[in-house]
């Protein structure tokens, strides 16, 4: 037998080492493929929760936040608002869409004022007759105007309640019906388990499977809506307006 040369023998057993590390790794890619990958590897761990514990893993942690941001619509009793508010416990600031017309909220402590235009203050009707002429006068200044909104006056339990945090959430994030576990998935950039009440029709929650349990959209149940929730924990300023931008009506609202 001859001998090959030294640089053919090294040549094969390079050739050799190569295909052995090669079926190396393809086995314990296979063997990998085999063991299945952990869904909740690398998660916050609530995926392995019953619905019913998720939903409470969610509810602390809406609770335990310090700001959030809520926006969407919300549809009740055949009406619909349209919101986009930044909520913490001192106050909250934002916008509300209602019939058409835009209004800013703003609430500092127990303080709670309404910035809205002309249309919004005479109702959008006609300025008929002398009365008519007046109220669009008095309307007109207060166009663009922060309204201090007086705690006696029935507009403020309705209104401050837009900017209340811990009631704002914890009226909307409740599921209604049998809770049932649903899909993974993304909800904007964030890993996301679903829960569902009565399989949706007692509507849908996307909970954080990143970081905290944070709950990230609702799917109100009937078709009454969709809310976003973000920017959790992101604090933003709340200021009292100028003494120039705002009209104070003392313990009533015009009435318009």
């Amino acid at each position: 037998m001859t001998a090959l040369p030294l640089a053919s023998r090294a040549r094969r057993a390079a050739f050799v080492s190569a295909v052995c590390a090669g079926l190396v790794a393809a086995a314990t890619s296979l063997t990998g493929c085999s063991s299945g990958e952990d869904p909740d590897a690398g998660t916050n761990g609530v995926g392995k929760l019953s619905a019913a514990k998720i939903q409470g893993k969610a509810d602390k942690a809406a609770e335990s936040a310090s700001a959030v941001r809520l926006s969407g619509t919300v549809t009740s009793k055949s009406h619909t608002y349209s919101l986009d508010m930044r909520l913490k416990d001192e106050g909250g600031t934002g916008s509300v869409t209602s019939k058409g017309r835009t209004f800013q909220l703003l609430r500092i402590g127990e303080q709670l004022y309404l910035k809205a235009d002309t249309e919004f203050w005479t109702g959008g009707g006609g300025a008929d007759g002398k009365s008519g002429k007046a109220d669009a006068t008095a309307a007109a200044k207060l166009d663009g105007k922060y309204v201090k909104v007086p705690e006696g006056d029935p507009a403020y339990q309705q209104l401050s309640g837009f900017t209340d945090k811990d009631k704002l959430l914890g009226g909307m994030l409740t599921l209604h019906g049998k809770l049932t576990v649903g899909d993974r998935g993304k909800t904007g950039a964030l890993r996301s388990i679903k829960i569902t009440g009565d399989e949706g029709a007692g509507g849908t929650l996307s909970v954080s499977l990143d970081g905290k349990p944070y709950p990230l959209r609702l799917d109100r149940g009937g078709h009454a809506g969709t809310l976003k929730l973000t920017e959790w924990n992101k604090d933003f300023p709340l200021a009292e307006p100028a003494k120039d931008e705002m009209v104070d009506y003392g313990k009533q609202l015009p009435t318009s």
